[in-house]
């Protein structure tokens, strides 16, 4: 009983203040990337017949680094996604980013249906089309 009372002595108006500007600030700053991501992904990225880039031009140490760099983006994105779900923020969408970020075998089916629900593919095309960027084709 001793610990919960020396637990709830520890807030203070000041500190609940900080901690829901920190929320307010993470909750724009992460719509504002899934903005940001959702505008940059080419509107034929669902489609079987959607190239997979390799960079071979570059050199093995870069290239490497540059893919584990990306897939670990891509893990904090999901993870980040699935805390969304239950707190404020864009859940849903960052999810999808994140996996498109990985380098995982079987996540294209995953990607598709996820984005194949309709209020994700409508808020996706409608942000899109606000932008003038092309709607997402889908097979």
């Amino acid at each position: 009983m001793e610990s919960l009372l020396h637990f709830g002595e520890s807030f203070t108006w000041s500190k609940i203040a900080v901690g829901i500007i920190i929320l307010i600030i993470s909750a724009v700053a992460s719509y504002g990337m899934v903005m940001f991501a959702i505008l940059k992904i080419p509107a034929d990225y669902f489609t079987s017949a959607y190239p997979l880039k390799i960079r071979s031009n570059k050199p093995f140490f870069i290239r490497w680094s540059l893919v584990i760099l990306k897939n670990l983006f891509g893990a904090f994105l999901v993870v980040s996604g699935v805390i969304m779900i239950f707190g404020p923020g864009p859940g849903v969408l960052t999810i999808l980013l994140g996996l498109i970020m990985l380098d995982i075998p079987g996540k294209r089916p995953l990607e598709v249906k996820i984005i194949q629900r309709p209020a994700v593919l409508s808020a996706i095309n409608n942000l899109r089309a606000r932008y003038k960027k092309a709607p997402l084709v889908m097979d």
